[in-house]
């Protein structure tokens, strides 16, 4: 079994911080999107991983490197061409050797992944959600199989939302259909989709089946983010600091190696390593490394990497490197 993960989209959406960084290492629930994924992938001994880099690429190369002992092969995105696209330039890798896990880097997916590697047929992650013009949707047929897939349509042909987590049993297949859409130039809004790549697939006769999903985060935008924070961090429950200085409130996810003082933190707190929290009370937030927090009423926010909050905030979006004095 080998791991496909795109991770070379530019992240508009959460911006400023994604100016710096790219979005897989954006922090939620106590460490960065990508490592929920490839946590994910170790504890079900997925070993062989194929990311797909592009903006700041050298840092997820320098992040998985220094944190996971995988075999790990780095694909170039040179442009912005879509998520279709950034699977297609790693086809190479889609061999009929052994299956291939297809999980988008920007999605946190807390599958039954045991029992999804266990089946026969391909299969693609679903949701039913209440509002389907804002994701991929998959019609089914009379016998439960995919026979569509549809990219944020305006008419709601279906309510299962794709959640960016396929496994495929005839990888090349896949290669084949991807090499097509872009030698015939089938692009929508400028961009090579993969769920087209997918239905050029099922047209030419491979099944499909829907895999539900229970737990599927999206961390798109900041208001994403900090509700994937809250729901991981129910989910797992991390084990709370007991310290002499500060307060901790569960559910909150604080690293050995931050910094509290004379402060009230969480629920719903998020304080990465080497973050400083002094004389504040941080809840609903998430703080990346090194920032300073300091006299400050900090709820909702998401504090990008050394930025500095002095002061009294509220519902702050800072980005890397920031100062902001109240």
């Amino acid at each position: 079994m080998k791991a496909i993960i795109p991770c070379a989209g530019l992240g508009t959406r959460l911006r400023p911080h994604t100016l710096t960084h790219p979005k897989p290492l954006l922090h939620v629930a106590g460490k960065p999107i990508l490592a929920h994924i490839l946590d994910e992938l170790v504890a079900n001994r997925v070993r062989q991983v194929v990311l797909v880099i592009g903006h700041h690429g050298e840092q997820l190369i320098t992040y998985v490197r220094r944190h996971y002992a995988l075999d790990v092969h780095f694909v170039e995105q040179t442009e912005p061409l879509g998520n279709g696209h950034a699977v297609y330039v790693a086809r190479e890798y889609l061999t009929d050797e052994e299956p291939a896990l297809i999980v988008f880097g920007d999605t946190i997916v807390r599958a039954h992944l045991p029992e999804l590697l266990r089946h026969r047929e391909s299969v693609a992650g679903v949701r039913e959600v209440a509002d389907p013009r804002r994701f991929g949707v998959a019609v089914l047929d009379d016998d439960g199989y995919v026979r569509q897939l549809v990219e944020k349509p305006e008419e709601p042909v279906s309510r299962l939302a794709v959640v960016g987590l396929y496994l495929i049993q005839r990888p090349a297949r896949l290669r084949e259909a991807l090499e097509r859409m872009v030698r015939e130039r089938r692009m929508v809004r400028g961009e090579y989709w993969l769920a087209d790549a997918l239905q050029l697939m099922l047209d030419a006769g491979e099944r499909m089946r829907p895999f539900p999903i229970d737990h599927w985060y999206d961390c798109g935008t900041v208001e994403a983010l900090l509700l994937a924070n809250r729901e991981l961090l129910d989910l797992d429950a991390p084990p709370v600091p007991v310290l002499s200085d500060a307060v901790v409130l569960p559910p909150s996810a604080v690293s050995p190696g931050a910094r509290l003082s004379r402060c009230v933190v969480g629920p719903y707190a998020s304080i990465a390593e080497g973050a400083e929290v002094v004389g504040a009370v941080v809840r609903d937030s998430i703080v990346h490394p090194e920032a300073v927090i300091e006299d400050a009423v900090v709820a909702g926010a998401v504090i990008g990497e050394r930025a500095r909050v002095i002061g009294r905030a509220s519902r702050l979006n800072v980005g890397d490197h920031t100062q902001v004095a109240l």
